[in-house]
């Protein structure tokens, strides 16, 4: 089964419709599977006294309150119908992620397929409850989370009515960007192992390798956040990936899935004619008389590999030769 990549597109449209089209052009160009935006009412996000994030203070105006800021990223109900349409115009799955209950009430509305949890919400029980019951399929973050945290909202959302077939568990780091360090990859591996279900990794690290390196260890859906630039205002885009980085991470992640493979060890198809070349065949190492003892000084080992096999070494030693043989002629 092939990797679902979310490119996610987040608050980086800056409030501006024009630019969230932008971002659906690039996610489209790239290849990614779905572009995810996120839904929320500021008034019941927030409240008026939340301080910001430490890198949202160090990438937006200091004099700005979190409500603020947020405010001006919230995206209406029309323009929800108008970027859904966009994406079908570009065959592309449109994915948002609701921070609040009436906003899961609007994308089920808008008959979503897919319920993308943030790892903030993994501990918001009538949020989960609420998700659970839509028996969608559900992608579910868990950034700043412990296992035991991870297993309840599982719990939450299984006994509220959504399979747990349906259910992809993501690891993730929510400190924008995510040191290197605090990565923690083999994670990803404790989540699928102990809960026995479908994983993957959603990547706020700068670059795309522990990305790849997430698919090669069997990641089935990769998010990362992408931008048209990165200097642009606002505080997602320094820790978002470029256009032309996005396309790259999709080209890297779609060559890392067909190079996995299967797990059979066996020549491949386009090296099999290398066998007879790169190998090597028992051949005389000088002129042999027919009746003459092969021994260590009258045979060598030579390629090509298409006579006997130099594993045949033992059992060839020691026989007489049954015509005679020039130099460097297959035995």
């Amino acid at each position: 089964m092939s990797v679902f990549i979310i490119a996610e597109a987040g608050v980086n449209h800056n409030g501006s419709v024009e630019l969230a089209k932008k971002l659906i052009d690039v996610a489209a160009e790239a290849g990614a599977d779905a572009v995810k935006f996120q839904t929320f009412k500021t008034e019941n996000l927030v409240s008026k006294n939340a301080q910001k994030a430490q890198y949202q203070k160090e990438t937006t105006s200091s004099d700005e309150s979190q409500f603020d800021m947020i405010k001006k990223l919230e995206l209406d109900v029309d323009t929800h119908h108008e970027l859904i349409s966009y994406c079908n115009e570009k065959n592309i799955m449109f994915l948002s992620t609701p921070f609040d209950l009436d906003s899961v009430d609007l994308l089920d509305s808008l008959e979503l397929k897919i319920f993308k949890i943030p790892s903030g919400e993994i501990t918001n029980l009538p949020y989960l409850r609420k998700i659970g019951a839509l028996k969608k399929e559900v992608v579910l973050s868990t950034g700043m989370a412990n296992m035991s945290e991870i297993k309840d909202a599982l719990d939450v959302l299984i006994s509220s009515g959504t399979q747990k077939e349906n259910i992809t568990v993501l690891h993730a780091n929510t400190m924008y960007p995510t040191p290197m360090r605090d990565v923690n990859l083999k994670a990803m591996l404790s989540i699928g192992e102990n809960f026995n279900i479908a994983y993957g990794y959603s990547d706020h690290t700068l670059g795309i390798e522990v990305d790849i390196a997430a698919v090669a260890m069997g990641a089935s859906v990769i998010e990362k956040h992408f931008t048209l630039d990165k200097t642009m205002d606002g505080p997602d885009h320094k820790a978002s990936l470029e256009p032309n980085e996005l396309i790259m991470m999709v080209k890297s992640i779609r060559n890392i899935e067909i190079a996995l493979g299967s797990d059979e060890k066996k020549p491949s198809k386009s090296e099999t004619p290398n066998i007879q070349i790169a190998r090597k065949s028992i051949v005389a190492n000088c002129d042999i008389k027919e009746g003459e003892i092969f021994s260590e000084n009258n045979l060598a080992i030579k390629r090509p590999g298409n006579g006997i096999s130099p594993m045949f070494w033992n059992e060839i030693i020691g026989q007489s030769a049954q015509k005679n043989y020039e130099a460097d002629e297959l035995i």
